[in-house]
């Protein structure tokens, strides 16, 4: 099985790399193309009216390219122009953070994953529910054993499986639930704070409200300790508000 392996966090990742060395255990051909530098809630951006920079990273077990772009160019990138292999599969992560919920519209990592769907390849978003991961070996073999487990040819066409990890060992965890993601939107607010020069700056914060999380969504379980995965299509249609719009003006 041949992997593009990507993701948000950027090329020296905790998440990547432990997702890079599971996948090479379990024997796949693993191709990195992912960003230099942190890119974290960049959505679905492209890079327009600048080149793209590529650099060779090469360690101890490691080799990768990383782009000085965001995450949707990396995939775009690496399908179209640097890959000497076509992949199998688009794999994005392990990224730090769950995305579930309207994250995945947000998300880098979601939107690399979904990047490769919309170009014809099978396509999955990892995430852990912690911005802070130290050690994620054992989530790297449990996405390696799972990518050969999903029935990808049976899978609607531009799927993405949308799989996130609570911040707990996977032996700890409870098992795989499969669900529909929640609905429920972050209410924000910004924090006004000095620098040292005495100038204003506004950081964000925010929550997702507890009681407005439907039970059984991807956010309820992932909090009760639940591996989730949430298959993920990209048609933003609203039918009933077509048929709405039909009637409101006699077509």
């Amino acid at each position: 099985m041949n992997i593009l392996l990507t993701n948000d966090d950027g090329i020296q990742a905790v998440g990547l790399r432990a997702l890079y060395h599971g996948l090479k255990r379990a024997g796949m051909n693993v191709q990195v193309v992912a960003p230099v530098a942190e890119q974290s809630a960049v959505g679905h951006a492209v890079s327009l009216s600048s080149p793209l920079r590529v650099k060779k990273f090469e360690e101890d077990g490691f080799t990768g390219l990383g782009v000085y772009g965001t995450p949707v160019d990396c995939v775009k990138l690496g399908l179209t122009t640097l890959l000497e292999t076509k992949p199998d599969i688009v794999v994005s992560g392990i990224n730090s953070g769950a995305n579930v919920g309207v994250d995945i519209l947000y998300s880098g990592t979601v939107s690399a994953a979904t990047e490769g769907a919309l170009m014809g390849y099978p396509a999955m978003a990892v995430s852990y529910d912690s911005f802070k991961p130290e050690e994620l070996t054992d989530q790297g073999d449990y996405c390696a054993e799972l990518l050969k487990k999903i029935p990808w040819d049976r899978l609607g066409d531009k799927t993405v499986v949308n799989l996130n990890f609570p911040a707990v060992p996977v032996k700890d965890a409870e098992e795989l639930k499969i669900c529909r993601h929640t609905r429920v939107s972050w209410q924000d607010w910004y924090e006004a704070r000095e620098d040292p020069r005495g100038h204003k700056y506004y950081w964000l914060n925010g929550v997702m409200p507890k009681e407005k999380i439907s039970p059984g969504t991807d956010r309820d379980l992932l909090t009760k300790g639940h591996i989730t995965m949430t298959p993920l299509h990209f048609d933003f249609t609203d039918r009933e508000a077509i048929a709405t719009l039909e009637q409101s003006f006699g077509i």
